[in-house]
């Protein structure tokens, strides 16, 4: 953090990161045993900590080095992703499941854009994702285009352009296309556990 410009991005990311946290920066000063002046002064980018110092602060912070340079904030994420941002999580090609957002891993939810070419399967076994949740997870999505066959708990049902799926995403669960066209879904699964 040698010149200016990064020491009050990076300032600026720390302030973000504590009230994000709720903490005030004497609590955090004496989580970490760096004096809140010191702190003050790193977030105004007056000051540019050693690396042993930032890691104490940031252990205060329930963080690393990496995560603190590399996730977006709940406070700066973007609100708008455009099509070339999403992250697709299947091959792209049969199957597409492509996430709105880096890392959902501190979201409420995840959202998929879903496209399924003619013959694309979620796999012959039907699967089932939350299982470790306390209050369960949730899987809800809309048929854009095309049609889609869902099954869930052995109860397989077509669904047509506008028709909706809502269910608790630890019940076993299959989805296809056997059909001749390409099939397009919007879904969203809370917590995200996909």
């Amino acid at each position: 953090m040698a010149d200016v410009s990064s020491q009050l991005a990076a300032g600026e990311r720390l302030r973000q990161l504590r009230q994000s946290r709720g903490l005030s920066i004497r609590e955090v000063a004496r989580r970490c045993g760096i004096s809140h002046v010191s702190i003050s002064l790193i977030e105004r980018g007056r000051h540019s900590p050693s690396v042993s110092s930032l890691k104490s602060v940031l252990d205060a912070l329930e963080t690393t080095l990496s995560a603190f340079f590399s996730d977006p904030l709940p406070d700066s994420a973007p609100v708008v992703y455009r099509a070339h941002e999403l992250v697709e999580l299947a091959d792209g090609r049969s199957l597409s499941y492509r996430q709105v957002g880096r890392n959902p891993s501190r979201s409420a939810m995840m959202i998929l854009h879903e496209r399924y070419a003619p013959g694309a399967d979620t796999g012959e076994s039907p699967y089932r994702h939350g299982c470790g949740e306390r209050r369960g997870s949730e899987e809800g999505g809309v048929v854009v285009a095309g049609r889609l066959e869902l099954t869930v708990d052995e109860q397989a049902s077509v669904l047509e352009p506008g028709d909706a799926y809502y269910f608790d995403s630890r019940r076993p669960h299959r989805m296809r296309n056997p059909f001749d066209e390409e099939c397009v879904v919007v879904s969203a699964v809370a917590p995200p556990t996909f």
